[in-house]
């Protein structure tokens, strides 16, 4: 029972610290309209001065290029770029690790109850690995949002450019007015590329490398090859937003597919047995009176 206190406990944390980053997203994303940033997480206005004070010059001086290009799209793919920086990612991490393990060990110390070594143990991988499930899902939760909004935003430039629009003019016109998402983030970052001089296939190449979805970079293919060969830029946009929603469906068909199969584990586990004890519980229970009372009665006769 103490283990499972403890486990109670580091899920507690967890949960508590999830929540903290959560709330501090949702607020932002009411008052803005976006579904990106999240430097309004209390943890991180919490955590990131005493990061920046006295851990970021410390993970400065070490020798991690190759973690922090991995890191750095991560956090391009979470729509962070802007929030937090590798280096300071990786010193959150240390300050979790170190912190999580303080706060068990603080909290054993009032009641006695174990070893605060077996805690440290426990608890600081808890604090480094936390980080990475929290970036993990809001890039899950980034990739769904522009995987739900691509099928509009291809409709809308495609309407655009059948009025009269080439196709950035197209792409500025739906930033306008189109609803918030990752997407129009994104297609506003384009824009600013273009701005300060990059082509119109590397600011789409770009867009193509921070999301990291294929929908996006077979998107970005096909409009780069179509615009270096002079095709209707409408024509192809019609057909890949045909070809998305068709992808979107089969996708969804695999996990209907899926689901059914993922029920039948606990079907047979729980439900089955449910049945059998419903069906053949009576019967069971009258076999045993039967015999406890002196045989079972065979027609007339006994056992």
């Amino acid at each position: 029972m103490l283990y499972v206190a403890y486990a109670l406990f580091g899920a507690s944390i967890y949960i508590l610290a999830y929540q903290f980053f959560k709330m501090g997203q949702a607020q932002k994303a009411a008052l803005t309209g976006s579904h990106g940033a999240v430097s309004e997480s209390l943890i991180l206005k919490l955590s990131l001065p005493i990061v920046r004070t006295y851990i970021l010059p410390s993970v400065k001086s070490l020798q991690i290029d190759h973690a922090r290009k991995q890191i750095q799209k991560k956090i391009m793919c979470a729509g962070m770029s802007d929030d937090i920086t590798p280096d300071e990612y990786f010193s959150l991490k240390i300050l979790l690790a170190c912190l999580l393990p303080l706060v068990a060990v603080i909290y054993n110390l009032t009641l006695d109850l174990t070893n605060p070594f077996l805690l440290i143990l426990i608890f600081a991988p808890m604090g480094w690995a936390f980080p990475n499930l929290w970036l993990k899902n809001l890039i899950t939760k980034r990739k769904t949002d522009i995987r739900l909004a691509i099928p509009f935003v291809v409709d809308l430039m495609s309407l655009c450019t059948e009025a009269g629009l080439d196709f950035m003019a197209a792409i500025d016109r739906v930033v306008q007015k189109a609803r918030p998402s990752p997407l129009i983030e994104e297609l506003r970052q384009v824009l600013r590329e273009l701005k300060v001089g990059a082509t119109r296939a590397q600011a789409l190449r770009n867009m193509s490398d921070r999301v990291e979805m294929p929908e996006v970079s077979s998107l970005v293919a096909v409009l780069v090859t179509a615009d270096q060969m002079g095709a209707s830029i409408s024509e192809v946009l019609k057909q890949q937003s045909e070809q998305i929603r068709v992808d979107r469906f089969i996708k969804a068909e695999k996990e209907g597919a899926k689901a059914s199969q993922k029920v039948l584990l606990p079907t047979i586990v729980f439900i089955v047995p449910a049945v059998f004890i419903v069906v053949l519980g009576p019967i069971a229970a009258r076999l045993i009176v039967q015999i406890f009372s002196g045989g079972i009665n065979l027609g007339g006769g006994f056992l």
